[in-house]
């Protein structure tokens, strides 16, 4: 900001100088009788009023458009980004720096998250009615929403006295979709009975799945006999069924800057962000129900609504007039019931490619705000990375009044999972350990006890 401040004093500076300058050679030029003062006064006077022309006249000349729309791409696809640029008018443009925008926070990590192949600041110049065309490659490695643009143009006159930046064309929106890893199977059911999961004990039979016959005995109900066996040997046999259950399921992610420190990042928040679209894409080629609930903030929020098209006198101005926001106050968690088919499984994964760390909501706290919009028929499968008191509490209140709960402990120490752990299996609570992107594969194989 104090660069911005100085470098804004300076270009309003120059003006000062110039007319303080001009005045002084005429006044020289009136005192002593001298021509010489006089012509050089005026000269300066000239050049002064046609640079200041020339700099406006370039900069409301250039024209710049975007080809492309927004995008929804995989982890490790490549796109073209070009930008037109067109002077509008019949006077030569003689220089024009052009730089289209790209969020620093993308280009932090190596390999970074955007990955630029090309010339995305250019100078060149732009004879009258000419358009040029400027491209380069980007290359996404990672999971998220980024805003490219808009592109900041500059121009000036050529004795460097005047210049001035102003946004070109509007920018485009990139969603990475986080990256679906094929799980071996999925077994982790709900309490309600009937459904896909074949359970060890019973806790009402399925009509459905028929396990075998048996000699009747007191006690068991009538429609359970099996006719044809008994009109066959002559004594009451009976129906034995499978014990099931659905194994739809409401994904929790935590993604509280607190339980997701710093120095995990972005690691462990993008594994479970990929642990949760692979659970996702799971249920959904079962046809099962499932939904969303987390503490994160949407990325979209940090969008700006305006301010996209101005004129600015520092580069820094038009920099932070069109970028995304850093911040958002928005404290409402994002949430999507429970829901089958393909549209269900195209959002959960739009959302999840778009979820930050925030400073908002603890997972404890969500869960006791938002219990009443959790679903009761599917798992709650909670995600997370530690886990206080307060979450533990949340967690065991709500199997204690009737929910199925199970947590996978995104950790790679297997100390911190036993501490985490413990609490909750005393509580007869499922606990899974997921260390890396490999045990992910495994993650949700588990023979359900009742």
């Amino acid at each position: 900001m104090a660069d911005q401040e100085s470098t804004k004093d300076a270009s309003s500076g120059i003006g000062f100088q110039a007319a303080a300058l001009i005045s002084a050679l005429l006044l020289f030029g009136m005192i002593f009788g001298s021509a010489l003062w006089m012509i050089a006064g005026v000269t300066a006077f000239l050049l002064t009023v046609i640079n200041a022309w020339i700099t406006k006249t370039w900069a409301t000349a250039i024209n710049s458009q975007r080809l492309e729309e927004n995008l929804e791409l995989k982890i490790g696809s490549r796109i073209t980004n070009q930008i037109q640029i067109q002077n509008r008018s019949s006077l030569p443009i003689l220089w024009v720096l052009i730089e289209d925008l790209i969020p620093r926070s993308a280009t932090l990590f190596r390999p970074p998250a955007l990955e630029i192949s090309g010339q995305r600041i250019e100078v060149t110049r732009l004879w009258g009615k000419q358009t040029k065309t400027i491209q380069y490659e980007i290359r996404c490695n990672k999971r998220g929403y980024y805003q490219i643009g808009p592109a900041i143009l500059e121009t000036g006159d050529l004795m460097g006295f005047y210049r001035r930046y102003r946004t070109g064309a509007p920018p485009r929106f990139l969603t990475v979709l986080p990256k679906v890893v094929p799980l071996a199977s999925y077994e982790i059911g709900s309490r309600r009975p009937i459904g896909e999961i074949r359970m060890r004990e019973n806790v009402m039979n399925d009509p459905t799945r028929l396990r075998g016959i048996r000699r009747w005995q007191p006690g068991d109900p009538m429609r359970s006999v099996h006719w044809a066996a008994t009109a066959r040997t002559g004594t009451l046999h009976s129906k034995v069924y499978e014990p099931s259950s659905i194994i739809g399921a409401t994904l929790v992610i935590d993604l509280h800057v607190e339980s997701n420190p710093a120095s995990n990042e972005p690691i462990r928040s993008d594994l479970a962000i990929t642990a949760a679209a692979s659970i996702a894409s799971a249920l959904h080629d079962a046809n099962e129900p499932f939904g969303l609930a987390t503490n994160g903030r949407d990325a979209a929020d940090r969008i700006r609504e305006q301010g996209w098209e101005g004129d600015h006198r520092v580069r820094g101005e038009a920099a932070l007039a069109s970028g995304m926001q850093e911040s958002s106050d928005r404290l409402r968690p994002v949430l999507l019931k429970p829901n089958r088919g393909t549209i269900q499984f195209k959002e959960i994964l739009r959302t999840l490619a778009r979820l930050e760390r925030t400073d908002g909501l603890t997972l404890g706290e969500l869960l006791i705000e938002c219990e009443s919009e959790l679903s009761s028929e599917t798992t709650l499968l909670v995600i997370l990375q530690d886990c206080n008191e307060e979450t533990i509490a949340a967690l065991i209140g709500l199997s204690r009044r009737g929910r199925e709960v199970a947590v996978v402990i995104n950790t790679h120490d297997i100390n911190e999972y036993s501490t985490i752990a413990g609490p909750l299996i005393a509580e007869k609570i499922t606990t899974l350990h997921l260390a890396n992107e490999e045990q992910l594969l495994e993650i949700c194989r588990q023979t359900l006890l009742r």
